[in-house]
């Protein structure tokens, strides 16, 4: 997909990652030319009352208490009763719902889909915000509607000083050293743990493309966890060729051997954690996703009336092995393909339309469109309306 030279405001993604990215905020003046809200806030309160969709609202003022937040799915009554000012509106994944949402995170297509989280959307009468705060992760901020006044401190915060008692987390020690009012089709990159403050100036609506950054506690509970679903529950640990000891309180070297083991048994080569990764890394993290069954006959026809589209781009990625072998991993799942369908792992989880004419080479195999019937089923892939 074609990068539009105005996106980094003239500089190349290459030259991008190596100025910027994960070093340094930008801010981009006309990055998005001509930007117009593919949502509305009456669109965007429609959805954050879906019971498949997360949302959130924040009310600085006008709540029960400062700075009370409050989950969805709500209902109209909820946002009737809403203050004029000092409230915010936070949708995640609207890029599964709104195609040209989705189409924001091809725009960073430089970037690996495992890489990119979702779209979020936030919308904010005059005055609000959610406070001074940082992100553990890389975040690319696009104004959709209105203004927004930025305030930032370049230097990463180390170590947080929250401002207590609150149900968000809000930084006590906030002090910008630079201010920027964001306006339709500005772009704002942030690295992780820069401070930042957002104030909407009058009716707002901010698009927030965010990066996944598991922790390394993260990935070690993900990886243990899979280690617990599939040992073996009637192994055990064994000595049947044990000998008599000296010294009764010593964990001896032999011991310790066998231990080792069995623990290492459980990666037992890199594909054992490459394959896990695929999985854990395109897994949803708020499995709010209602699941609708299509049946592979529903597949065939879909296509030719129409095109799939990627509900969510950043739940599909794949990996080839050292042996030329090709998995799919979608929501989670493991797609171990046929070396005829090995090219479609690319299509699939590309940026190219997936027309029918795309497809056609493919529909002739049950296995093909059984794995389209799984996608869709998990909702990564759609119809374009």
């Amino acid at each position: 997909m074609h990068i539009s030279d105005r996106l980094f405001g003239g500089l190349t993604p290459e030259a991008f990652l190596a100025e910027y990215w994960q070093k340094k905020p930008l801010l981009v003046r006309g990055a998005f030319p001509g930007f117009s809200s593919p949502i509305s806030p009456e669109e965007l309160a429609t959805l954050a009352c879906d019971e498949a969709v997360q949302a959130r609202l924040v009310l600085e003022h006008g709540g029960d208490y400062p700075w009370e937040l409050r989950y969805g799915p709500f209902d109209e009554e909820d946002f009737e009763s809403l203050p004029e000012s000092h409230w915010t509106l936070l949708v995640q994944e609207v890029d599964r719902h709104v195609p040209e949402a989705a189409a924001l995170m091809e725009t960073f297509s430089f970037l690996p889909n495992w890489r990119l989280d979702d779209v979020m959307v936030s919308y904010a009468p005059g005055q609000g915000g959610v406070g001074a705060h940082i992100d553990n992760y890389d975040v690319f901020l696009i104004q959709g509607l209105g203004r927004r006044r930025w305030q930032i401190n370049h230097t990463p915060v180390v170590e947080e000083h929250l401002v207590p008692n609150l149900d968000v987390s809000v930084l006590a020690d906030f002090v910008p050293d630079a201010e920027w009012i964001l306006e339709p089709g500005d772009l704002l990159y942030l690295p992780p743990r820069v401070p930042h403050f957002g104030v909407a100036l009058d009716v707002c609506m901010t698009y927030s493309v965010g990066l996944k950054a598991p922790s390394y506690a993260d990935l070690a509970a993900g990886f243990l966890e899979h280690v617990l679903v599939t040992a073996d529950p009637l192994s055990r640990f064994g000595d049947p060729a044990r000998r008599p000891v000296h010294h009764p309180g010593e964990i001896d070297s032999v011991t310790l051997v066998t231990i080792r083991s069995i623990l290492r048994d459980f990666v037992r080569d890199d594909a054992t954690l490459d394959d896990w990764f695929g999985r854990f890394i395109t897994a949803s993290r708020r499995e709010n996703y209602i699941e609708k069954t299509c049946l592979p006959h529903e597949i065939r026809d879909g296509i030719r009336n129409g095109s799939l589209r990627r509900r969510a781009r950043s739940h599909m990625a794949y990996r080839e092995s050292a042996r030329g072998a090709v998995t799919l991993y979608a929501a989670g799942e493991a797609y171990p393909l046929a070396d005829e369908l090995s090219a479609s792992a690319a299509l699939l989880t590309g940026t190219e339309p997936l027309t029918a004419e795309m497809l056609v080479p493919f529909l002739d195999r049950d296995d093909f469109v059984e794995l389209l019937s799984a996608l869709v089923t998990a909702g990564v892939l759609g119809w374009e309306n």
